[in-house]
């Protein structure tokens, strides 16, 4: 009895270590996403399939069934990847058309894609794979349920008009015509009457004019997520951070986008983006609807094409010291934008041009550096603004002159004022120029150096004088300088500035080459004398004197009427007679001492060899 139960027990512990072993082995599996899952009609849908712990090659082959609610026993073939036969008649011009199809991902998953699903396709789908293993183990197939919804999403424009149904709408949206720098507010209405629990995603953007719609071509501006999260496009996220577009909703199903300035670049079709959203077993979110609303064509006038400038009077003759007064007028868009800021310019002169004056955008005006220094003092320039913005714009100069004709031109700037108070250019623009012909008397000025004494000693006085003669009928006054010409090697010689006296008779006195003093004074109605005392050959070289002549107008302001250069004259301290026999006399009794003392050391050494001897 004993002989026999052994036996037994040894096969069944056999059948025990064969089903631990095929356990460790693994089983073929099919694997599909848990369901049910509910797509919308209409829409379409991809349900992956792949298979693991197999034998064989890795390419695995797959069969896709259907099994319809109304004869849950009866599988329907709907598309096989070894066999192109395989789709029963219902299915085989939809898998001829490419409506539905199996996409192979790699080759142990697939992929069924149907395009357009229709109410009959719900069910519940098999994934199955023909075995390639050495025995049947495991599960060869896997099924998941469809359920395929009625569209309960509707998308209406701003516009009174029936509800949309289809993916896009036919009728034509709204009009807007919008000048640049203003606001651009538009909304659409999102309704979704599905009986599941979904979100709405809400998108707004645009396209270009006429253009074909599509993701390709639409730009998205700014959207609603999901999740809520607001989230702007690539090209709309600095604006969005900057508070420049927003989008809110308002009240349960209205959304509204609001760009507060827009651009010539945000011209377009607007559309309104409506997407609905479903949270499948396992976690995910999928997209099962989506509608699209055209809201308006929008299109943007730019300030740079409304910006013109003019200039007035086209020409101006006036006399030296007679009030200039010049337009200048500015026309914008209308009606004036309130956060469309100005700057306004006057600039006188053809290529490098001279800034007169300028009025910022706050109002405050700043006067060109050339009206405003210590030559000129501070001339009596104003640049006012006389109508609203854009309007007219007054530069004054209360005492014109001579310097002051030329062409002027008027230069304009428009800026929009962002949320944060950033002001960003948006145009410019110049007008033609007008010309400023002045009237003036000649001031003729001549000037004349020359030396009271001809030759000047080492360690004297040397006097250079400076004759003026001024024909004008204006009061004149002048201001002198001296130079010296220095020559540096082969170079051209090159002036520098000894003394002056300015036209308010303040002198200044510069560094001679000796270092000695000097002195500036005036020994006659129109003659100034530089004295140097105590020359040096240093001090030698050749001088001149330039005068400048200054006009004063009642303003205070000063202007330069000429300047002229006088001839040169040569300054060379002559050595004195004594100097001359100074040298020989030193020579010669520097060597008398030398031979003598030569001669007495000569004695004193025989005279001591000598009496070494004794």
């Amino acid at each position: 009895m004993g002989a026999v139960r052994e036996p037994l027990r040894r096969g069944a512990l056999g059948s025990l270590l064969l089903l631990l072993l095929l356990g460790l082995c693994g089983a073929r599996e099919v694997h599909l996403p848990p369901g049910p899952l509910f797509r919308v009609e209409g829409t379409a849908i991809s349900i992956p399939c792949s298979v693991s712990e197999y034998e064989g090659p890795t390419l695995q082959h797959f069969e896709w069934f259907l099994y319809r609610p109304t004869a849950p026993e009866i599988s329907i073939g709907m598309v096989s990847t070894r066999d192109p036969a395989f789709p029963y008649a219902i299915f085989s011009p939809r898998v001829q058309s490419g409506e539905v199809s199996v996409q192979r991902l790699r080759g142990d998953a697939v992929e069924l894609r149907v395009a357009r699903l229709r109410a009959e396709d719900a069910g519940v789908y098999e994934c199955y794979t023909p075995t390639t293993d050495s025995m049947y183990h495991g599960n060869y197939s896997s099924k998941v349920v469809l359920k395929v919804i009625p569209d309960m999403l509707w998308v209406l424009a701003p516009a009174p008009r029936a509800p949309l149904r289809g993916r896009m709408a036919g009728t034509s949206p709204l009009q807007l015509s919008l000048s640049e720098g203003q606001e651009l507010q538009l909304s659409c209405t999102a309704r979704s009457q599905t009986q599941q629990h979904t979100h709405l995603s809400v998108s707004f953007g645009v396209s270009a004019p006429d253009a074909p719609v599509g993701r390709q071509t639409l730009q998205e501006v700014v959207g609603l997520r999901r999740d809520f999260a607001v989230e702007a496009g690539r090209s709309y996220a600095e604006r969005y951070r900057a508070g420049e577009l927003s989008v809110a909703k308002a009240g349960s199903e209205q959304y509204k986008l609001a760009i507060g300035q827009v651009r010539p670049g945000d011209a377009g079709t607007y559309h309104c983006t409506v997407g609905e959203w479903i949270q499948d077993p396992d976690g995910s979110w999928q997209l099962i609807a989506e509608k699209r609303a055209a809201l308006a064509q929008v299109t943007v006038q730019s300030i740079a094409s409304q910006l013109a400038v003019s200039a007035s009077p086209p020409e101006v003759r006036l006399s030296a010291g007679d009030a200039l007064e010049l337009l200048c007028n500015l026309s914008g868009p209308v009606p004036p934008a309130p956060h469309v800021a100005y700057a306004v310019s006057w600039e006188v002169g053809e290529g490098d041009r001279l800034l007169v004056a300028q009025l910022d955008t706050d109002g405050v005006a700043i006067i060109g550096e050339s009206y405003a220094n210590s030559q000129v003092g501070r001339r009596q320039v104003s640049l006012q603004k006389l109508t609203p913005a854009p309007g007219s714009y007054r530069l004054r100069i209360e005492s014109a002159q001579p310097g002051d004709a030329g062409t002027y031109r008027c230069m304009a700037w428009a800026y929009i004022r962002s949320p944060d108070a950033q002001l960003r250019e948006v145009a410019s623009s110049r007008s033609l120029g007008l010309k400023v012909h002045m009237k003036s008397e000649a001031v003729v000025l001549e000037v004349y150096a020359w030396l009271p004494v001809p030759a000047t000693y080492r360690g004297d006085t040397a006097e250079l004088l400076c004759n003026i003669s001024v024909e004008s009928t204006q009061a004149v006054h002048v201001a002198v300088s001296w130079w010296v010409e220095v020559t540096m090697g082969e170079e051209e010689p090159q002036g520098r500035l000894v003394a002056s006296v300015s036209r308010e008779g303040v002198a200044e006195l510069g560094r001679r080459a000796s270092g000695g003093d000097m002195s500036l004074d005036k020994v006659g109605p129109q003659c100034h004398r530089l004295r140097l005392h105590g020359v040096q050959p240093s001090d030698e070289g050749r001088y001149h004197c330039a005068v400048t002549s200054w006009v004063r107008y009642p303003d205070g302001s000063w202007y330069n009427a000429g300047a002229v250069k006088s001839n040169s004259v040569a300054v060379y301290p002559y050595a004195r007679v004594m100097d001359t026999l100074f040298i020989p006399l030193i020579v010669g009794i520097t060597s008398a001492l030398f031979t003598g003392i030569a001669i007495l050391a000569t004695i004193t050494c025989c005279f001591m060899r000598h009496l070494r001897k004794r």
